[in-house]
């Protein structure tokens, strides 16, 4: 092909991909379809992120704690749980592309129904209302995940993949950044701007869906369901002694709304704080998500546990700010965050390298498919028994989120080494 025959499309998506020939025109296509449609999304997540965002909303609202405790394990659990039922739906689906398109959308109408509720409610009221529409955000979400690795793998070369994904984080990173910046800044000071983040929030999801309607997707042969593998919890303990671990560590995702709580954020005076936050835990998995990789590969075990004791110190650290009376600093709160958030992605990166090197090749997405689902069911347990400590206090949460981080680097102790680095 002659410079004179390739089109914009395709000298632009070889620059980004780096791709040693030319790409296909519908390879190119598809692949910057992809990286504006994913940062459209991956922004969105920061904007409506439960674990401080929302929370930081309905602590401005006036709702109860529990519904602050309630938002992550919604938004996991609801993320996990459907995604077994799902995957039959898009076994059965020729066109896997609409299943995306209609979890995106749903997504873009759930932050929808967050800014009507934050709009026109307040209280324990709004508390339910967020809470009901973060669910539907949720199980629209899992549609979304459990498609797409599909999808990418019959529209884009495989050795273009990483590329796509890359620079869409990338962009969606510097987005965050930005609207951090703008809530530190001082220069916008009322929930408002909150709600006006949310709200594009969901005008980017509906975009990203209209875009992505325009996949060049090839059909997919229609296949059956195929079984869950539930009889791994029996046959392989340590399989059962991973998924220990991980529930217990869900309290390093479960403890930043209520870091939210414990410093005072809600006020309006105080967004600068939320911007803090957002920007601790942005620069956290900027620091950390490298470093934790590279260890996990040396044994993903020893990052388990050093991360479950990091996470319980940060919670722990919390505590002890309230208590002598420096939690509502400015700093307090975004530097535990940080730390804790430094624990939180050194928990994603081992857990996914120790399944990963812990399962036989051709066990793989059984393993996965009986963990996520152990773990969405975990995660409501968690999302309940920190719901009752909430009602004596944040306090009280964060330790006994705290001792679960705590049991899960004892746990962790005992599982046995998969790589061969230590």
């Amino acid at each position: 092909m002659s410079p004179s025959d390739t089109t914009t499309a395709q000298q632009a998506f070889e620059t980004i991909s780096g791709a040693e020939k030319t790409p296909d025109k519908a390879h190119a296509r598809n692949g910057l379809r992809h990286i504006a449609s994913l940062s459209m999304t991956k922004v969105a997540d920061g904007l409506i992120d439960p674990k401080l965002v929302l929370a930081w909303l309905l602590t401005s609202l006036g709702a109860p704690a529990v519904y602050a405790g309630a938002l992550v394990p919604i938004r996991e659990a609801g993320a996990l749980l459907p995604q077994m039922p799902l995957a039959s739906v898009v076994r059965r689906t020729s066109l896997r592309k609409w299943i995306w398109v209609a979890g995106s959308a749903g997504q873009g109408v759930a932050a929808g129904l967050i800014v009507l509720a934050a709009l026109s409610l307040e209280g324990a009221a709004a508390g339910f209302a967020i809470c009901a529409a973060l669910a539907l955000l949720a199980l629209c979400r899992a549609a979304c995940s459990v498609s797409y690795k599909d999808i990418l793998g019959k529209t884009v070369p495989k050795s273009q993949r990483g590329s796509v994904t890359g620079l869409a984080g990338s962009a969606s990173a510097i987005g965050v950044v930005v609207f951090a910046v703008l809530l530190i800044s001082g220069l916008v000071q009322s929930r408002g701007v909150v709600i006006a983040a949310i709200a594009l929030a969901a005008i980017l999801w509906v975009v990203a869906a209209l875009l992505f309607s325009r996949m060049e997707e090839d059909p997919s042969e229609k296949t059956g369901a195929t079984g869950a593998g539930f009889a791994l919890l029996k046959e392989k303990p340590e399989l059962r002694s991973f998924i220990l671990v991980r529930g217990l560590l869900v309290s390093t995702s479960l403890a930043p709304p209520y870091l939210v709580v414990l410093g005072g954020q809600g006020a309006e005076e105080t967004l600068g704080a939320l911007g803090a936050l957002v920007l601790a835990s942005a620069v956290a998995s900027f620091l950390s998500s490298y470093v934790w990789g590279r260890f996990a590969d040396k044994s993903s075990k020893t990052v388990l546990m050093l991360t479950g004791i990091l996470g319980a110190a940060s919670m722990l650290s919390a505590v002890a700010l309230w208590a002598v009376g420096l939690a509502t600093q400015v700093w307090a709160m975004p530097a535990v965050l940080f730390v804790l958030m430094i624990a939180y992605h050194g928990v994603r990166q081992a857990r996914s390298t120790y399944l990963v090197d812990l399962a036989p090749e051709d066990q793989r997405a059984a393993y996965a498919a009986v963990s996520n689902t152990v773990i969405g069911s975990l995660l409501l347990l968690a999302g309940v028994v920190g719901g009752g400590a909430a009602l004596i206090g944040a306090q009280a949460t964060l330790v006994v989120f705290a001792v679960m981080a705590i049991a899960a680097a004892g746990v962790a102790l005992r599982l046995p080494e998969v790589e061969e680095g230590f």
